[in-house]
Order: structure tokens, then C-alpha cells, then sequence
């Protein structure tokens, strides 16, 4: 009688597993045709957990810093460890801080279903050009080139943005 119920338990067990992971793997797919969708229709946020100076090591973010695109307009907040060519006039605006446009976007797919962005912007008076490259599990690089700085890497993950 025991061993009736355990194996009847046992295949239970078994049956929830196997339904509870293919529903995950459809949410899974669904997420990432959301995010693919999110990229093409450039309504995404960049998330920054990490960031390597070009003169420095690798650092943790503890707090949140992003890079936001809606539509042609970049929103950035990200921090800035490196050298300056140019200082700003107002000290508060160091950093990656700027809300522009886009003057150029171009995705590049790669291999295993990664995206490769370029973006091009001028803010305050300075050129920034960002390669944006998104993984299939949403997992993102990020190098940003400045005609008045050092480069700087970040790393971090990319979601599409809620709608309100």
C-alpha cells in the first residue's frame, strides 16, 4: 500500500515539474520576443550593474543607473569614473547625466540571437557614441566613446519599458 502511494506521489511529482518548467520556458520566450519587440521599436531601459573605467578596475553599481531610450530621445544617468579633456561649466553635470536625441541607431544582429546597437547622440556640445550589445537572456554590455573623455564600459541587463 506504501509503495503504491509513493510511486502515485512520486509521478505527481514528476507531472508538476515538467508543466511548471514548460510554462516557464513559454514565459521565457514570451519575454524575449517582448524584449526583441522592446529593441525594434527602441522603447527600452539599460540597467548598469557594473562599470569598467578605461584607467581603472572593474566596479560594482549599488545604486541604479540607466540609459533610457523612448523612441529618438536617450535619457542617460549613468555614472563617470576616468579622465575629462573638457571640464563641464557646472560642476553637478559631471558624469554621463544628459536627456538628447538620437542622431543615428543601427541594430546588428549577431550570432545566438544577440543584438548589436549603435547609437549616436551630441549632448552638450560633446558626441557620444554608444554600442549597445544585447544577449538573448537580456544581459547587455554597454561601451560609451566621448570626444572629451576616456571611454567607459558598463554592464547590466536591458527590459522593455512598462507602459503606465
Amino acid at each position: 500500500m506504501k509503495t503504491v502511494f509513493l510511486k502515485s506521489a512520486g509521478s505527481l511529482l514528476i507531472l508538476i515539474t515538467a508543466c511548471f518548467l514548460q510554462v516557464s520556458g513559454q514565459n521565457k520566450k514570451n519575454d524575449n520576443a517582448a524584449l526583441q519587440k522592446a529593441l525594434d521599436t527602441k522603447h527600452f531601459v539599460f540597467v548598469a550593474q557594473t562599470v569598467t573605467p578605461l584607467r581603472g578596475g572593474v566596479r560594482q553599481l549599488t545604486s541604479q543607473y540607466d540609459l533610457t531610450l523612448s523612441g529618438d530621445t536617450v535619457i542617460s544617468s549613468l555614472p563617470y569614473f576616468g579622465r575629462a579633456y573638457v571640464a563641464p561649466m557646472n560642476p553637478s553635470e559631471s558624469g554621463l547625466s544628459f536627456t538628447t536625441t538620437t542622431s543615428d541607431y543601427r541594430v546588428k544582429l549577431k550570432k545566438k540571437g544577440a543584438r548589436e546597437i549603435g547609437i549616436s547622440t551630441k549632448a552638450a556640445g560633446d558626441n557620444q557614441r554608444m554600442q549597445l550589445t544585447v544577449f538573448s537572456n537580456g544581459t547587455a554590455s554597454l561601451q560609451v566613446t566621448s570626444n572629451n573623455r576616456d571611454a567607459i564600459s558598463f554592464t547590466g541587463y536591458v527590459q522593455e519599458i512598462k507602459k503606465r
